[in-house]
């Protein structure tokens, strides 16, 4: 294997550390810009205890910080958005990752 093949398994590896679920969740998503505070409402195709893969009808710039609310349970952790995907019909899919998350932020076992 060459060094960028090498690196390259090494980023897939990072991002795509532990156990997953496909798992549709409703979450809301917030966040403060120009003095004022935004929300909407999206949804997860995946979760894990790090994070999730959500479609949110909003874009944002990787590395931005979030709040997010698991609609379902009420739970809530802040997130940093660590890849943005492709625009949709429904929005952006968007790999967040949960900063310090309650042990059932979504209320499953993995």
């Amino acid at each position: 294997m060459t060094t960028e093949t090498n690196y390259g398994l090494n980023a897939m590896q990072h991002v795509r550390a532990g156990a997953r679920v496909n798992s549709r969740v409703k979450v809301t998503v917030e966040w403060h810009e120009a003095g004022a505070q935004h929300v909407v409402d999206g949804y997860t195709m995946d979760i894990s205890p790090k994070g999730c893969l959500a479609i949110v009808p909003q874009g944002f710039a990787v590395g931005q910080k979030l709040r997010l609310r698991n609609r379902s349970n009420g739970n809530e952790a802040e997130a940093v958005l660590i890849w943005r995907g492709h625009e949709g019909r429904t929005g952006w899919e968007l790999g967040l990752e949960l900063v310090q998350p309650p042990a059932d932020f979504w209320g499953v076992e993995f």
